[in-house]
């Protein structure tokens, strides 16, 4: 599958990383293989442990990384990255890059479901071997589950409105498409503005689905605990709710004079990248350092 990936903010996050030859390095979610690439160009001889939840990626990955030795790939959750290094022989890393965001792949692959640009089965499972679906949540949740979702992980303030007009569409038929749900939306909020009223509440399916912001939460402390001294860790996001997790995870360790903050604001995209990649618009980078 040949799909066009451009890596986030990829020289920002390279040059935070302070990499050096020898280094043992986690991209604990390497999704195509951009960052990852970035990391072996700089240092040949140095370690890369690449974690993704999609077999899929991890193919890719594979692939593209093929040339290069001391690499390792596996499919696993991000916040599982001390135990497997461990597995691995390493007790502790010098640097861990987090792309806490959708990859390319989800967006553009067919039959992944993430997008409600697509008429293809709602499904938004970052790892397929998972029984929880999209379509799920969407036809079984109650009414008041639903809207509470959506306004907690989607931050959507017309969620009851939303959650109502899906209910109400259930009990004629199942949903099962992303356009069929995208329309229920759109339908019951109407639409004005830039951005699609299906947004907000798709990011809401997609946390739940993948428990996201639990993993996140958790993977800053399995980082946290794998890291060698002076180890960086490097954290993209790309919502409010992923950023507060690593801001207030970075701030406790820093608390605890165990960590530095070595960006006090989050470092974004600048303007070109943003021209070239639009996706990369909402990214906030944050960068800590283990004392």
């Amino acid at each position: 599958m040949e799909i066009a990936h451009i890596p986030v903010m990829r020289e920002e996050v390279l040059e935070a990383l302070n990499i050096r030859e020898s280094g043992v390095y986690v991209d604990a979610t390497v999704g195509l293989g951009g960052h990852a690439e970035g990391i072996l160009q700089r240092a040949s001889d140095c370690t890369l442990i690449g974690i993704d939840r999609d077999d899929r990626a991890l193919a890719i990955a594979r692939e593209r990384l093929s040339q290069y030795r001391n690499v390792h790939l596996a499919r696993d959750r991000f916040s599982n990255m001390k135990d497997l290094a461990n597995t691995l022989g390493y007790e502790g890393v010098d640097g861990i890059i987090l792309d806490a965001g959708v990859s390319t792949l989800h967006l553009k692959s067919e039959g992944s479901g993430f997008s409600f640009l697509k008429d293809e089965p709602l499904d938004m499972r970052m790892d397929r071997r998972e029984k929880l679906t999209a379509a799920d949540v969407v036809n079984k949740y109650s009414e008041k589950d639903l809207a509470d979702l959506i306004w907690k992980y989607g931050e959507e303030r017309r969620s009851r409105r939303i959650a109502r007009g899906i209910c109400y569409a259930r009990q004629k038929q199942s949903i099962k498409s992303c356009k069929v749900l995208a329309g229920i939306v759109a339908k019951s909020v109407g639409r004005s503005g830039r951005i699609h009223p299906a947004t907000r509440t798709f990011q809401a399916l997609r946390i739940e689905v993948n428990s996201e912001l639990t993993e996140l939460a958790a993977a800053m402390d399995s980082g946290y605990q794998l890291l060698n001294a002076g180890g960086r860790y490097c954290v993209l996001s790309y919502h409010s709710l992923e950023d507060r997790i690593v801001k207030n995870a970075f701030k406790e360790l820093a608390k605890e004079k165990i960590f530095n903050i070595i960006t006090k604001k989050p470092l974004v995209p600048g303007a070109e990248e943003r021209k070239i990649n639009p996706s990369s618009r909402s990214a906030k980078l944050r960068v800590g350092e283990k004392i």
